[in-house]
C-alpha cells in the first residue's frame, strides 16, 4: 500500500490524462440515447476518476474541461438544430466549465483522504463513498445553477433501460448515481492498494454489485385504470415552421377524429398543441369545446396563455361545457428558449439570436396536478420532466398516473426526444406510476410503472394512443427518501472532504 505520508502523484501525466478524459466523455455520451449503451457509463466513470487521482486543482480543472465540454457538446448537439452553433457551443462550454470546477473537490479527496484515513477501510470504503457523494454534489450543483440549472446529464438517468433502474425506486436517481460511482471507485481502490489480492476485502464491492443488479422495484399498489387517449398531431409546431392560422389545432383535431365513438376518460394533447390562447381566442375555445364533446371526455391541452401582462406555458383541462377551471403553468421555463435572463447583457453580445426570443414566459406556481372524475393526474411540461421537485410535488398531491406533454418539433431528427423519453421512463420506475409521454411529433409512448412500453407512436407520423392505463397508489422509498438522500450526499460529501483536509494537515 502506498505510504500516506508521501504526497500522491497523478496516476497519469497530464498529456496522457487529457485524451483519457476525452475517452471518458465519449463513453459517457454512449450510455445515453441515441446510442443507449447503458453499461458504458461504468468505464466512463472509471476513466474520469483515474485522471483525477493525485491531481492538483489546476490539473483537475484541465481534465474536467476536456471531459465536460466534449461530453455536453455530444449530448446536447441537438441544440444546434435550428439556432446554429452559437447556442450549442455556449451551453457546452458553460456546462463543461461548471463540470470542470465541480471535479476539483473529487481530485482533492483523492489527495487528502488517503493521508487522513490510510487504513484499508478508509481506502476501500470511506474514500470511494466521499468521491461518490461529491459526484452527486456536482450533479446537484449543475442541476440547480445557474438560471434554475440543467439536470439533463445525471448519471442515474443513463440507466433507464438497464437492470439497475429499479434501484431508483428505493433511493431516487441521485442515490443510483451514488451507488454506481461508489462501485467503480471501490474497484479502483482495491486495485490501487492491492486489496484485490485478499478476497475477503472484495466482499463490499461484490455485495454492492449484486444490490445494483438484483434490487426489485419498490412496491406500489394497483388502483384501477383510466382509459387515456393521447394524440400526436405531427403539425407545424416548430419555432420556425411556416403555418397557416389554426394549422396546429387542425392537425391535432384530424389525428383525434378516429377516436370519436371510443370509450375515453381523458384526451391528452401535447405541449404546443393549440395555436392561440383559448382564454382569449373564442374560435380556439369553440374548437376545443367541440372536441371535448365529440370525444366525450375532458381535453388536456397546452398553449401559451397571457394573464395580467405575463405569459405562461399552460396546460389546461378543457371540459365539454367550455370551462377550464384546472390548469398548470410550466414551472421551469427554458432559459434562452422560453425567456432570456439578463436580457440586456446577452442582447449586447448576440442581438440577432436574442431578438428571436420575443416572448418572456413566467415560471408557474400552481400545482402540477389535475383531477379527472376523482383520479389525480400528475403533470410535467416538456423539460420539466428532469426536475425532481416538480415530479415529487405531483406525487405528493396524490397523482395516480403521470402525463408528460412535450413539443420536440424543433429537434426533429436528433436524439433529444429519445433522451427525454428515457427520462420519462426513469420517472415511471422511480415513482411507481404509469406515464403517458405525448409529443407533437414523436416519439410518444405509454409506459408502465415498471418501465416497460405499453404502446408507442413513431416520430414524424400523426396518430393516437388509446390504452387502459393502470393507476397506482402508494409512495416509493425513492420519492420519500430521495430528497433527503440528495441533501445527505451533498453536505455529507462536502463535510467529509473538509474533515479529511483538517486531519491530513495534522498527520
Amino acid at each position: 500500500m502506498p505510504d500516506p505520508a508521501v504526497p500522491p502523484r497523478p496516476l497519469l501525466p497530464l498529456p496522457a490524462a487529457l485524451p483519457v478524459a476525452a475517452a471518458a466523455a465519449l463513453l459517457m455520451y454512449a450510455s445515453y440515447p441515441g446510442p443507449a449503451i447503458w453499461i458504458s457509463a461504468f468505464p466512463a466513470v472509471a476513466l474520469l476518476l483515474l485522471t483525477l487521482v493525485g491531481r492538483r486543482a489546476g490539473g483537475a480543472l484541465a481534465v474536467g474541461l476536456v471531459y465536460g465540454i466534449l461530453f455536453f457538446a455530444l449530448l446536447v448537439s441537438w441544440t444546434s438544430r435550428y439556432l446554429g452553433p452559437i447556442p450549442w457551443a455556449a451551453l457546452s462550454v458553460v456546462e463543461g466549465g461548471l463540470t470542470a470546477a465541480a471535479t476539483i473537490p473529487i481530485a482533492l479527496a483523492y489527495r487528502w483522504l488517503p493521508k487522513a484515513l490510510p487504513g484499508p477501510s478508509g481506502r476501500l470504503i470511506v474514500l470511494p463513498a466521499v468521491v461518490a457523494a461529491l459526484w452527486v454534489g456536482r450533479e446537484l450543483f449543475i442541476g440547480n445553477w445557474p438560471y434554475g440549472g440543467f439536470p439533463w446529464a445525471r448519471l442515474g438517468m443513463s440507466q433507464a433501460e438497464s437492470p439497475l433502474a429499479p434501484v431508483s425506486s428505493w433511493i431516487g436517481v441521485s442515490g443510483l448515481s451514488f451507488l454506481m460511482v461508489l462501485l467503480v471507485a471501490m474497484l479502483i481502490e482495491s486495485v490501487r492498494t492491492g486489496l484485490w489480492r485478499r478476497p475477503v476485502r472484495l466482499v463490499a464491492p461484490a455485495v454492492l454489485a449484486l444490490v445494483l443488479l438484483f434490487t426489485p422495484l419498490f412496491p406500489t399498489t394497483a388502483d384501477g385504470s383510466m382509459r387515456i387517449a393521447a394524440v400526436q398531431g405531427n403539425g407545424p409546431t416548430g419555432y420556425f415552421d411556416e403555418r397557416e392560422p389554426y394549422a396546429v389545432i387542425e392537425a391535432q383535431t384530424a389525428a383525434t377524429e378516429p377516436l370519436y365513438g371510443e370509450d375515453v376518460d381523458l384526451l391528452v394533447w401535447p405541449e404546443g398543441s393549440v395555436d392561440y390562447d383559448p382564454f382569449q381566442d373564442t374560435t380556439t375555445a369553440r374548437r376545443m369545446t367541440r372536441i371535448a364533446n365529440s370525444i366525450g371526455a375532458p381535453l388536456l391541452a397546452n398553449a401559451a396563455t397571457g394573464r395580467d401582462g405575463l405569459y405562461f406555458n399552460t396546460s389546461m383541462l378543457w371540459e365539454a361545457d367550455g370551462s377550464a377551471e384546472q390548469s398548470h403553468d410550466k414551472r421551469h421555463p427554458v432559459p434562452f428558449g422560453e425567456y432570456v435572463p439578463d436580457r440586456a447583457f446577452y442582447n449586447a453580445i448576440v442581438p440577432d439570436l436574442i431578438g428571436l426570443i420575443g416572448r418572456e414566459y413566467t415560471p408557474g406556481a400552481n400545482p402540477p396536478i389535475v383531477d379527472v372524475d376523482g383520479v389525480k393526474v400528475g403533470l410535467a411540461i416538456c423539460f420539466d420532466v428532469i426536475y425532481d421537485d416538480l415530479i415529487d410535488e405531483g406525487i405528493a398531491h396524490g397523482a395516480q398516473v403521470l402525463v408528460f406533454q412535450t413539443n420536440n418539433a424543433d429537434f426533429r431528427g436528433t436524439d433529444e426526444n429519445l433522451q427525454q423519453l428515457s427520462f420519462a421512463r426513469m420517472r415511471a420506475i422511480e415513482t411507481g406510476r404509469s406515464v403517458v409521454n405525448i409529443s407533437t411529433v414523436g416519439t410518444s409512448q405509454v409506459i408502465r410503472y415498471d418501465g416497460t412500453t405499453l404502446t408507442s407512436l413513431d416520430a414524424d407520423e400523426a396518430g393516437a394512443l388509446l390504452d387502459d392505463v393502470e393507476l397506482r397508489s402508494g409512495l416509493t422509498a425513492g420519492v420519500v427518501l430521495g430528497p433527503w438522500i440528495q441533501q445527505l450526499l451533498l453536505w455529507g460529501g462536502v463535510g467529509a472532504l473538509l474533515i479529511g483536509w483538517w486531519r491530513a494537515r495534522r498527520v
